[in-house]
């Protein structure tokens, strides 16, 4: 048993009294995005934002996961970190894990649906389920009529956002009265563009072999949505006023028309140009233009065209281009466009409309002082949109959502008003609404099982602890059904009861909280109270088969057997327990898996505990082994690569096999944590469990995922946990009680140790 101990044991005798987390700091961005040489808007977009962001600040470092299609032969240079496959969940799930370890301060995820795989893209969720840094999110599409699937994916993902940039006033407003998104979160930052000289068009017509012509551009991946047809039509009444027109068509058509007809639309184009006789009017590039030539090509245009087909564009980068550039812009009435080109930025034409777009075109070309006066309002406009500004705002965004990791010491005491607050006449409400007790959802036994147990270890306010104590027994009381020989569980706040029996979970802490009563109660009224319903309602146990009620009912038993160690009852619910845990322990094992089920779930150390605590009582070192070793595994899946406590997620309970979510954290298991590792501790003589659990403890003074404390120690209060966007601001019953336990917990921990 020796040798097993000390080959299992932590090295590290560091005794810590609170506050000893380290602090972590990272400068880390993860980049999430289409990325160049990848041939599409978003990628360049995010290669942009690469840049920019290094220029700006190069001591940052940014980590690019770059979104690639399957089967993809696209070579990336080195600023490149991983790829993601567009359509493989498995490559989303390993991002992430990467991310964490990498240590990644902040998330930023370039969002279009179409990037990802899935149903509207939603394969993107199962990184971003994973993740724990804060996520900041640039949503380059915003619909104002989203499918189900579409609303689906941007509700999970607003959830799990600190940060929302958009880049257009409509995105704000739909993003408020469609999707709930919250003021706060979001951001607008208009989209990057280059920073050029103004009114350098006849050099550049010059370089591209457009001398003497009027030239007239529409640019981007093509698509019947791009509304091409319209400024064709167009172009016979423009070119008998301007026979020196010359139209651009720049860019390759877009990859998933091509998968599905090919270049059948590019040739029904051609085919209507040459109908109507413009054909050799027109200057068609068929190809993804690098980001200098495209920029060359505006510079040597005169108007640019956007003539979208549809109102709901929230976002063009191809339109910021051309008013950085200083081009005239005549462009139907999509969202970014009306307010881009507002107070005489631009034109704005009527969609589908070609008898309007040739006046307008005509009018300008008639007009070149009205043309040069346009182009300059535009560039001049756009300065303030230039990369490197854009670069400032992303930098202030990053600012903001980056997190301190902090720990306090702890406190010489803790305060009762954030408990008492919640207790009445009953006992212990449930929950609250922010720390307001909700009413509506009653009492449970769990709750008051709980408070229970926590007054035979106050100290202080002696006759208020008192009366707390008699009041949770006399609701544990008043739970068990004799006729079921099971335990209720929930109460109407009228103090009607709500079931018959409760769940088996409850009825296993609630033996847990008889059998702490019987060995902790002062008094010894109490004490005999807590024995003879103990010995009423142990035969319950025998049927359990939940893991965790069968751990809670060991430990009770444990308590018991503290007392009377011939207590035949409790001897039998620990003997049994443990064999059913430990073959329970038999089945799913496995590689990298070293726990009692497939799946993980609440107060998982409770298992660990309720097995370090038996194998010593019942002097079986098999039972002793399985508590450590499961201990040590889940010691360890709760750590942060950064040093600090991650308790496992709820959103992780119940997936088998799953490494877990971050969120959402609670209280109870850093309650749980720290009984686990003192048993350890007894067990072992091992010093470092002790900085296990104070790292524990030290969760709820912000040495956390958002570095936010989760508690008070003035008034002894504790918020319902950690989400996505920090906290869960509601403080009900057991995060109250996990967080007076943990800190009793703790300094009997230290005091013990010492």
């Amino acid at each position: 048993m020796l040798e097993f101990i000390e080959r299992n044991s932590f090295k590290d005798d560091t005794l810590p009294v609170g506050g000893s987390t380290p602090k972590v700091q990272s400068n880390i961005v993860a980049l999430i995005g289409g990325f160049t040489p990848r041939r599409c808007g978003i990628a360049t977009f995010t290669a942009d934002v690469y840049a920019s962001l290094k220029a700006a600040q190069p001591d940052l470092q940014i980590h690019v996961y770059a979104m690639t299609p399957a089967l993809s032969a696209i070579t990336f240079d080195a600023s490149v970190r991983s790829t993601i496959t567009q359509g493989d969940p498995q490559s989303y799930i390993d991002a992430a894990q990467h991310i964490d370890i990498s240590r990644a301060d902040v998330v930023w995820l370039q969002h279009e649906f179409g990037l990802f795989g899935g149903p509207a893209g939603d394969m993107v969720l199962e990184l971003t389920d994973r993740i724990a840094a804060p996520l900041v999110i640039t949503l380059h599409t915003v619909l104002a009529k989203p499918n189900p699937d579409q609303m689906r994916v941007m509700r999970r993902l607003i959830a799990q956002a600190s940060k929302l940039v958009i880049m257009s006033e409509r995105s704000r407003d739909l993003l408020g009265s469609v999707y709930g998104a919250d003021s706060d979160q979001i951001v607008l930052i208009p989209h990057g563009v280059p920073d050029r000289p103004f009114g350098r068009s006849t050099q550049f017509k010059s370089k591209l072999g457009f001398e003497g012509r009027d030239v007239l551009l529409t640019f981007g991946l093509l698509s019947p949505g791009k509304g091409i047809e319209a400024v064709i039509a167009a172009m016979p009444a423009i070119i008998s006023e301007h026979p020196n027109l010359l139209y651009c068509i720049a860019g390759a058509t877009h990859p998933n028309l091509l998968t599905v007809e090919g270049e059948t639309y590019r040739e029904k184009l051609k085919t209507l140009a040459a109908t109507l006789g413009v054909a050799h009017h027109i200057y068609w590039l068929d190809t993804f233009l690098e980001t200098e030539l495209l920029l060359d090509l505006i510079e040597a245009t005169d108007i640019y065209v956007t003539p979208y087909t549809g109102a709901d564009q929230s976002t063009s980068g191809t339109l910021s281009y051309a008013l950085a550039l200083g081009k005239a812009v005549v462009s139907t009435p999509y969202v970014h466009a009306i307010e881009l080109l507002s107070d005489d930025h631009g034109i704005i034409v009527p969609f589908n409309d070609s008898d309007a777009i040739a006046t307008e075109v005509i009018g300008l070309l008639h007009d070149k002082d009205r043309l040069s006066a346009l182009q300059r309002r535009a560039y001049d406009k756009s300065r303030d949109m230039i990369w490197p500004a854009f670069a400032v705002r992303c930098l202030d965004v990053l600012d903001e959502v980056r997190i301190s990791i902090k720990s306090e010491p702890i406190a010489a005491a803790i305060g009762i008003d954030g408990l008492l607050r919640i207790c009445d006449d009953t006992g212990i409400l449930q929950h609250s609404i922010g720390n307001v007790p909700d009413r509506a959802h009653g009492y449970c036994v769990d709750d008051n099982a709980r408070a229970l147990m926590l007054t035979h270890k106050m100290k202080g306010h002696i006759a208020t602890v008192r009366q707390l104590s008699t009041r949770f027994a006399a609701f544990v009381e008043s739970s068990w059904n004799e006729d079921r020989r099971e335990f209720r569980n929930f109460m109407g706040f009228g103090r009607n009861w709500l079931e018959e029996i409760g769940s088996e979970d409850s009825c296993g802490r609630t033996l847990w909280a008889l059998g702490s009563t019987v060995r902790w109660a002062p008094s010894a009224g109490l004490r005999h109270w807590a024995q003879g319903l103990f010995d009423r309602t142990a035969s319950s146990a025998e049927t359990f088969g939940s893991p965790r009620a069968i751990g809670f009912a060991m430990l009770g038993a444990d308590h018991v057997l503290e007392v009377d160690d011939k207590h035949k009852a409790a001897s039998s619910i620990l003997a049994a327990g443990a064999d059913h845990l430990l073959t329970l322990f038999g089945h799913s094992k496995r590689e990298g898996w070293t726990w009692f089920e497939d799946v993980l779930a609440y107060d998982n150390c409770r298992l660990s505990e309720a097995m370090i605590r038996a194998g010593v009582r019942l002097n079986r070192v098999d039972v002793q082994q399985c508590g450590i070793e499961t201990l040590r595994w889940m010691t360890a899946l709760q750590k942060a690569p950064g040093g600090y406590f991650r308790p496992i997620g709820s959103r992780t309970f119940g997936k088998p096999y799953l490494k877990p979510h971050p969120f959402d954290q609670q209280p109870v298991e850093v309650w749980a944590a720290i009984d686990a590792a003192s048993a350890a501790y007894d067990l072992t003589g091992d010093k470092s469990w002790l900085k296990e659990a104070t790292r524990a403890y030290d969760w709820f003074s912000g040495a956390n995922d958002r570095g936010l404390a989760v508690a008070d120690p003035q008034t002894g209060t504790s918020h319902d946990g950690l989400n996505h966007r920090g906290l869960n601001l509601n403080e009900g019953a057991e995060s109250v009680l996990a967080y007076q336990h943990a800190t009793i917990a703790i300094r009997e921990f230290i005091a013990k140790v010492r």
